[in-house]
């Protein structure tokens, strides 16, 4: 049966919105032999706020868009979501419940590294790939300030879909100070 051969590592981000550092991170993970990488986005339930101005939905397409327009491909990517959770042991095997069946989780942060390596997983550490502009809360920065910069740190498609949904006016609406 092939499907249980499938090696998957799983990258849990909030995807605010996608961006190249994520696509460097889902190119990173394929070169270390994954078949699979899933996408799982938290805080699902959070939107319309300054950090989270994307639903789980639209963060979903965005990362059916980049896969279809980069080199990457629907047929690597599997995308789940989960609602925003406090951070515990118990989270882990509730997060597990959304996905298929994976090795390895990749991230940096310490508290996810433990709370999955507790659980009995495979932690990859990736390397950063240009932290300074892949940032999304950098991104939505740009975004307010009208700095087109922000447009060539997304993959192809995604600035074209954030402008179609609404999403340049929303986060500046959200981020306005009153």
């Amino acid at each position: 049966m092939w499907f249980l051969l499938k090696r998957r590592a799983m990258i849990f981000g909030r995807f605010q919105p996608l961006h190249n550092g994520h696509l460097e991170l889902i190119k990173w993970a394929l070169r270390l032999g994954y078949d699979e990488v899933v996408l799982l986005i938290g805080m699902a339930s959070e939107n319309y706020t300054p950090r989270n101005p994307f639903t789980a939905g639209e963060r979903l397409e965005m990362i059916r868009i980049a896969a279809e327009t980069t080199d990457i491909g629907l047929e690597k990517i599997v995308t789940s979501a989960v609602p925003t959770l406090e951070t515990n042991i118990g989270c882990t095997y509730y997060v597990l419940s959304y996905v298929p069946k994976i090795e390895a989780i990749i991230t940096r942060n310490p508290i996810i590294t433990r709370i999955f390596k507790d659980a009995g997983y495979k932690v990859e550490h990736p390397p950063l790939f240009n932290r300074n502009e892949y940032r999304g809360t950098y991104i939505r920065e740009l975004i307010v300030k009208n700095n087109p910069l922000w447009r060539k740190l997304v993959p192809p498609g995604i600035p074209e879909y954030i402008e179609e949904i609404g999403g340049v006016q929303r986060i500046k609406e959200i981020t306005m100070e009153d």
